[in-house]
């Protein structure tokens, strides 16, 4: 078994089982909670800027506000008083950690001693990991995020545009820093592994930089121990160079390539992903940090561990009841053959569409698997495809919120309308709690059918693929060349 595996085993039914971004399952249940306690950075990434900063900005290395390792235990603890979900506490920036060592581990030693039940995350660039190891071990931070972009020094100088080694004092730039600072990341990588920590890596996909150069990098880390593999469209920072320059995210359709053809190279693909703010709090893709100012946790009540490992141990049974049903279905659908070159047969005997039907679906959502987000509201939707046996979740789609409030929902915004629609033109079905009139018959002329009603996703868009393959038009067969012979 390589590390990977055995790292696996020894944590999947405990910490992956309430960590939301390790179990696409726990991600519907489980909260988590970044504390920014870190400013400083070691490289500069040509995508990034960071001092830039905007409340609406939800992206890596923002933050609205820096707190110290103190003040971080203390929110800690009246967080998780009033989140009884809140089952991971990180620190991802908005620098980064292991360049601020003092700081982070301080952070961590607090907030073990202020809230022992909670798992401690760490999000890292990787360049001091192996002068850190054993302070990360000691500490018991099970998970270890690495942001790796490239293996090849050639690629890396096109994303870093230098790199600052502390233990020699220089400076490099280049190849040489490219270099440096994949070799320190590799090295890191594989220790961890070997000590049983949980390592997801993480990876920026720029298009015409690293998109083929990916699958080579997802062999490199699986082989290295790395559990989990999150491949994530570039975000282009304000200011950044990549703006500059007139970069751009990749298409949806890309992303979902690569994600592919790095899933069969690599380790296990993370597709619910939501490139969270280094001060974010909540579930994934419902940030709450703004219920949770200080003026608001001065008055938070003492924690009540009981209280929090019964809702907790309730979310983990539902958990694992999802990934249960998830691979019971999946079974299913193997045994069936729905993916053979054969025609298949409805269990009323009435014939279906041949092998290779697909039907993709976005869906509004707030968490709990659950179709229970009004259109206008989504700052996101989630992308689901189906063969009409088996739903399988394709990754998120960020948009810009269409409306704000009741009042507004008919408004034609008609600017954002279209981004919206735009980046779900590969969907041909639309689940939300509600939509305006607006963009319900926007999204109709696009060919994407809205269709109101809450419910659990999967169940839904499987009601919804049955009638689609029956009214979804079928070609002609071809003509028999002995007929009328």
């Amino acid at each position: 078994m390589d590390s990977a595996s055995e790292a696996a085993s020894s944590f999947v039914n405990g910490d992956v089982a309430r960590h939301p971004c390790y179990s696409e399952a726990a991600h519907r249940y489980f909260a988590r909670m970044h504390v920014p306690v870190a400013p400083a950075c070691n490289i500069g990434c040509h995508y990034c800027n960071r001092k830039f900063d905007c409340v609406n900005e939800s992206r890596p290395g923002v933050v609205s506000e820096l707190l110290t390792p103190e003040e971080a235990a203390r929110k800690a603890a009246g967080v998780a008083a009033q989140l009884l979900q809140l089952s991971v506490v990180g620190i991802a920036g908005p620098g980064d950690p292991l360049a601020n060592p003092d700081k982070t581990f301080d952070t961590f030693r607090r907030i073990r001693s202020a809230v022992p039940d909670v798992t401690l995350c760490l999000s890292t660039n990787g360049l001091n990991l192996m002068k850190y190891l054993d302070q990360i071990v000691e500490l018991g931070i099970a998970h270890v995020t690495i942001t790796i972009n490239a293996v090849d020094p050639d690629i890396g100088s096109q994303i870093y545009g230098w790199v600052y080694d502390e233990e020699s004092g220089r400076k490099y730039e280049g190849r040489e820093a490219a270099s440096l600072l994949i070799s320190r990341q590799l090295l890191g990588l594989k220790a961890l592994s070997d000590k049983g920590v949980l390592v997801k890596v993480n990876s920026v996909l720029i298009p015409d930089v690293n998109d083929e150069h990916m699958p080579v990098l997802a062999g490199m880390v699986k082989r290295l121990g790395a559990f989990m593999h999150n491949i994530m469209p570039l975000i282009v920072a304000p200011g950044s160079r990549y703006e500059q320059e007139g970069r751009a995210a990749p298409p949806p359709k890309l992303l979902h390539a690569v994600q592919e053809a790095c899933g069969g190279a690599g380790a296990q693909i993370m597709r619910h992903c939501r490139q969270c703010r280094a001060d974010a709090i909540g579930l994934l893709g419902e940030d709450r940090s703004g219920d949770f100012t200080r003026e608001k946790l001065a008055s938070a009540p003492p924690i009540d561990p009981a209280a929090r490992e019964r809702l907790q141990a309730d979310l983990e049974e539902k958990v694992k009841r999802l990934e249960e049903r998830q691979a019971a279905k999946a079974a299913a659908g193997r045994k069936s053959g729905s993916r053979c070159a054969c025609p298949a047969a409805t269990a009323s005997g009435a014939p279906a569409e041949a092998a290779g039907y697909r039907l993709r679906a976005a869906v509004a959502s707030r968490g709990e698997g659950r179709v229970n987000l009004h259109f206008g509201h989504a700052k996101e939707f989630m992308v689901y495809e189906t063969d009409g046996q088996n739903v399988t979740f394709l990754g998120i789609r960020k948009v810009q919120a269409y409306c704000h409030g009741k009042a507004s929902c008919n408004g034609d915004k008609a600017a954002t309308l279209r981004e919206i629609i735009a980046s779900l033109s590969d969907c041909s079905v639309l689940f939300s709690a509600g939509i305006g009139k607006v963009p319900e018959a926007k999204l109709k002329a696009a060919g994407i059918i809205p269709v109101v009603k809450p419910g659990h996703i999967e169940e839904l868009i499987l009601q919804h693929a049955k009638y689609d393959r029956y009214l979804r038009p079928r070609p002609e067969a071809p003509a028999n060349p002995l007929a009328g012979t």
